[in-house]
């Protein structure tokens, strides 16, 4: 494995994790929003990663017995519409997108759920950051050391 691929694996931490946070935004931005653009309540996403770096079964295998490094880091593989969490139902008879029997449905977006990956999804782009940083100071020793001092 070269130093460069230890950027790129970063990187591709760094543009996830930046990603899930851009997603995170918007469940919070749209947490009492209870009309879409099809009249329908928003729903909350979810993003979910997987190892970047498609590998056929063979190539994984071999790679594991030579105690070869396979991955090359992260890859957002979809965002999904959270369908296990229920929507929440208000009766608030006043409100305008309310029923025949004055409930209203809110997007199913927990603030504290949300908050909390957050902070998940922070620290986990502060962590490539770090190790971004290291490999770049490594590189960065590598090249004095080659000048003689």
């Amino acid at each position: 494995m070269s130093l460069f691929t230890s950027f790129d694996i970063n990187g591709s931490g760094l543009t996830a994790q930046r990603f899930r946070m851009d997603i995170i935004s918007e469940n919070i931005a749209n947490a009492n929003t209870t009309r879409d653009e099809d009249g329908d309540p928003y729903v909350r996403k979810v993003v979910t990663f997987s190892e970047k770096g498609e590998q056929t079964p063979f190539t994984k295998i071999f790679n594991q017995k030579l105690d070869h490094y396979s991955g090359k880091g992260v890859k957002v593989t979809t965002v999904q519409e959270d369908t296990k969490t229920q929507m929440n139902i208000v009766y608030d008879p006043s409100h305008p997108d309310a029923d025949e029997d004055g409930y209203v449905t809110y997007p199913n977006v927990n603030i504290v759920t949300e908050m909390t990956n957050l902070i998940d999804a922070s620290n986990a782009y502060q962590a490539n950051a770090t190790a971004f940083n290291a490999s770049k100071q490594i590189a960065q020793m590598g090249l004095t050391m080659g000048r003689g001092g």
